[in-house]
């Protein structure tokens, strides 16, 4: 029943907003990160825990043990957009007009196809040196031996994924913003929506309905319109 009214909001819908969190991905074979077997559930090797590691400051004071753990379990460059990330770039192939708004750093919605997204996180395909500003792919960081440096310069290259203790783009955010405004239709996918300031982000709708997908319930289930508790990639089945 719940698959139906979905059906039949996308279909009346002009304008989706797709809100997407780590378990879009999963399906790839990208971990997230607040499941049993998410990534914070782990003990790095270095001693240190996960939400340890991704604070700025670790960054600064750690970079090679940093740079050790985010290779290792933040990377997965051969990693593809599933039938969920390509679901939505072939509606909008089709005429839909669709914005993703996504916490994840992956690329997988622009790889599908997408060309309305916004990364709250940033990405891991955007590498900046810190001295110089000089651009590096996310091969380039993947390949490097121990801490990347930069080809011109010598300085270090820091991704540009928003680490904690650093402040969300403030030109992306307008966007996603925008986009979750304009909608008349809201999808949240796979996203406990315990991440701040990103999961407030939903409170901006003013469109007629909001769906919610997700494994277990998540703290704005009563404020949604359709709540599926279901893996993504069985929901999208049901749809096509």
């Amino acid at each position: 029943m719940s698959i139906q009214k979905l059906r039949e909001a996308m279909q009346k819908a002009e304008r989706i907003c797709v809100f997407t969190g780590a378990g879009i991905s999963c399906p790839s074979g990208i971990p997230d990160f607040r499941s049993a077997k998410g990534l914070y559930s782990e003990t790095d090797k270095s001693g240190y825990a996960p939400e340890e590691i991704i604070f700025h400051s670790f960054f600064v004071k750690h970079t090679d043990l940093f740079y050790e753990f985010y290779k290792s379990k933040m990377m997965y460059p051969e990693a593809e957009p599933n039938k969920a990330h390509l679901y939505f770039a072939q509606l909008e192939k089709q005429g839909k007009k669709v914005s993703v708004v996504t916490q994840n750093i992956d690329g997988l919605h622009s790889k599908a196809g997408c060309t309305e997204v916004y990364e709250l996180h940033g990405s891991v395909h955007r590498n900046f040196c810190l001295d110089c500003g000089s651009f590096f792919d996310g091969d380039y960081v993947y390949k490097s031996a121990d801490v990347p440096k930069c080809e011109k310069c010598g300085g270090t290259v820091k991704p540009d994924v928003v680490l904690y203790e650093e402040g969300l783009d403030d030109n992306v955010v307008k966007g996603a913003l925008k986009a979750i405004r304009e909608a008349d239709l809201l999808i949240i996918i796979g996203t406990s929506l315990a991440v701040y300031p990103a999961a407030s982000f939903v409170g901006y709708f003013k469109g007629e309905t909001i769906v919610l997908i997700n494994k277990s319930p998540t703290p704005y289930d009563q404020k949604a319109d359709i709540v599926i508790y279901d893996d993504i990639i069985n929901v999208i089945e049901h749809l096509v």
